[in-house]
């Protein structure tokens, strides 16, 4: 393996050794703590944003990122769609204000928003380890994927917005997220449904995977590679959570429409 590729894969993991258990730990806390840690998150990921996108006014729009963020974190589902409001209205107004990526600049609002506020009201209704399980299902579909898509190759996935992920990776990375979804059922407890459970994991590691091939048709668009330096061996932290912050909206949505699964934790 060269040296290069090695040093990335040494970074990424002492990079996750590092974030993971203060992910996990954070959410083992809980309330206030995984409130504060959201905001932290979705500043960093608001910033991004408005570097990723050229934009005149980098601090009027960090103020109007704070505020949705801040509703959607702090008062959970009832300003879903206040959020989204905001951002709706921030679009209208701004409309002849902003030159380029106008519209992708404000889009931003809701997109981190509720990705970010989706985990809080995530953690609301199921807990620590529903939460955790679904955290593990992102995962589990970016490491499948990668060590999958890197091994067996094969045809694109979507080549003209992410040349290197293949459709043997999301078949690897649904695979995997399925089978840790039945062992982190069983090690809570649970002793049946794990087809329920396997069907689950793999459809949120599906929507994830959306989610990332969203993150990255904007970074084509725009001309970047990753979404900062801030992360070593990673990018930014929107190339770390591009798949929660729409996989987790679409699980809330799912539950608020159907209900808690059967099975529950």
């Amino acid at each position: 393996m060269e040296k290069p590729k090695m040093n990335g894969i040494i970074k990424r993991i002492v990079t996750a050794l590092v974030l993971v258990p203060l992910t996990v730990g954070v959410l083992y806390i809980g309330s206030p703590l995984i409130n504060i840690f959201a905001m932290i998150v979705g500043g960093i990921l608001a910033w991004e944003w408005t570097t990723m996108v050229s934009n005149k006014r980098p601090a009027f729009f960090a103020v109007c990122y704070s505020l949705p963020m801040a509703l959607a974190v702090f008062l959970l589902p009832s300003c879903w769609l206040l959020s989204v409001v905001l951002g709706a209205m921030m679009l209208i107004t701004l409309k002849t204000k902003e030159e380029k990526y106008k519209n992708l600049l404000v889009l931003g609002v809701p997109y981190i928003a509720l990705g970010i506020g989706s985990v809080v009201w995530l953690y609301s209704i199921v807990g620590y380890q529903g939460t955790l399980w679904f955290l593990l299902m992102v995962w589990s579909v970016d490491i499948g994927g990668y060590v999958v898509g890197t091994n067996l190759k094969g045809p694109k996935l979507a080549p003209k917005i992410s040349p290197n992920k293949t459709w043997s990776g999301l078949v690897g990375g649904m695979l995997l997220a399925a089978l840790v979804s039945c062992a982190t059922a069983y090690c809570f407890g649970v002793r049946g449904g794990f087809g329920f459970y396997m069907l689950y994991g793999a459809a949120v590691a599906l929507v994830a995977q959306m989610g990332d091939l969203l993150e990255s048709a904007v970074k084509r668009h725009l001309g970047i590679k990753d979404s900062s330096n801030l992360i070593p061996g990673h990018g930014g932290m929107f190339d770390r959570i591009d798949g929660v912050l729409v996989a987790a909206p679409v699980l809330v949505l799912f539950i608020f429409l159907v209900g808690w699964w059967q099975y529950n934790f």
